[in-house]
């Protein structure tokens, strides 16, 4: 009879509903799950960043052309890019924290190898790898974003995301500089496989979707086949893609341009970089603090603009003949600075918009955005190595930005275009 009434007590407690937490409590493991989302994406990007200033370098040590070493950033991008289906797929059954440990772990491990690397060949398949991991822990630390909530919400997480980016922007350019100055380019990526270990260490701790298992019947090629037909994601996609894709064209010819044609040192161009990481920083923030009244889709739309705008002026620097060269310099900082403010809106904007779109499959429908980002970067990234005249590579840049305007300068789903 005790035990029954023990029974019953038991199912009465375990009936009653849960005591609703205080808002401090409920927010914290979102926080940390944004501490470590910011992290994650800090440490993809940094890859990028903190190897720039030393690409002439890499190129003198190794005795490579300047395509062959720029092609070390292309290859990473192609790598973050070429699986990100599968680590969303990944991340889906297996869940998201064994999936981002996976991807952690590659990073890591290639980041280790870079250290103690001295083939030119070696470069290039260990930077693929590295870029596999990065593009895994990056598009993963998005899914879990989005596992928060979406819509214009999301847009505010993401432009948080894009703060963690253009800290490693400006930040891992600036120690780019730094080590390049006063250490070996190598030490560089020791310090990515110490900053991706803390990564792993966070993402371990995290309460993350577990993952659906073997449960889900649909097969993921349909899936990310049918998020394909929604046009409200796509063109918002391709066009966060095409400025991505104008910032590692910029990135990939800067070192040269700064160091050959503006003759700077290595540690005043890794300076420079934290210029444009204080561009990054104040589009992230605007659309941190517009996003509630302008709406994510007329941001997207400003972002490209601007980019568009600042590309066509790139264009005008190298057409006008005899600017002093200081003069020349601080325009085209200015503009790599616009062009970067742009994309800080455009993209966390345009992935916001182009997720939200889909109502169900939101793990998939992030990696597919990344992948179709990443993927477009990679190819314009590859193409990037043939393009060393200033006034090519500026109309590429001008183009890519123009393409991403026109998809988005009408709300695909809204003919009107009209909020």
């Amino acid at each position: 009879m005790s035990e029954a009434r023990s029974r019953g007590t038991s199912r009465t407690a375990a009936a009653q509903p849960d005591v609703p937490a205080s808002e401090p409590e409920r927010r914290k493991p979102e926080r940390r799950t944004m501490l470590v989302g910011c992290l994650l994406v800090f440490t993809a990007q940094m890859a990028t960043t903190v190897y720039l200033p030393s690409l002439p370098a890499v190129q003198h040590d190794l005795g490579v052309s300047r395509s062959f070493a720029a092609l070390s950033v292309s290859l990473f991008v192609i790598g973050a890019a070429a699986p990100v289906v599968l680590w969303g797929r990944a991340a889906d059954r297996y869940g998201r924290r064994a999936s981002v440990l996976a991807a952690l772990v590659l990073f890591v491990a290639s980041s280790a190898l870079l250290a103690l690397n001295t083939s030119a060949w070696g470069l290039l398949v260990l930077r693929s790898v590295q870029g596999i991991g990065a593009g895994g822990a990056a598009i993963i630390a998005r899914i879990f974003v989005r596992d928060l909530g979406g819509g214009d919400a999301l847009a505010r997480r993401l432009s948080v995301l894009s703060i963690a980016f253009v800290t490693a922007l400006g930040g891992g350019q600036f120690l780019g500089g730094l080590i390049g100055t006063y250490a070996h380019w190598q030490a560089g990526f020791v310090v990515l496989a110490m900053v991706g270990t803390v990564g792993a260490l966070g993402a371990a701790t995290l309460p993350l979707h577990p993952g659906q298992g073997r449960a889900e019947q649909t097969g993921m090629v349909r899936i990310y086949l049918r998020i394909l037909t929604v046009p409200a994601f796509l063109k918002p996609t391709v066009a966060g893609g095409l400025g991505f894709a104008t910032i590692v064209l910029l990135q990939e010819v800067a070192p040269f341009v700064f160091q050959h044609h503006f003759d700077l040192s290595v540690d005043a161009y890794g300076n420079v970089g934290l210029l444009f990481g204080l561009a990054y920083f104040a589009g992230a923030v605007m659309v941190n603090r517009l996003v509630a009244s302008a709406g994510s889709s007329r941001l997207m739309r400003i972002g490209a603009l601007i980019m568009t705008g600042s590309g066509l002026l790139l264009i005008v620097l190298w057409l006008l003949p005899g600017v002093p060269l200081t003069a020349a310099l601080v325009v085209f900082t200015a503009l790599y600075c616009a062009v970067t403010f742009g994309q800080a809106a455009l993209f966390p904007s345009s992935m916001a918009v182009a997720v939200s779109a889909v109502k169900d499959h939101g793990a998939y429908a992030v990696a597919l955005c990344g992948f179709l980002a990443q993927s477009i970067a990679g190819v314009v990234a590859t193409f990037a190595v043939l393009l060393h005249t200033n006034l090519v590579w500026a109309g590429v840049a001008a183009a890519l930005s123009a393409l991403a305007y026109a998809l988005v300068r009408r709300d695909a789903s809204n003919p009107t275009g009209n909020r």
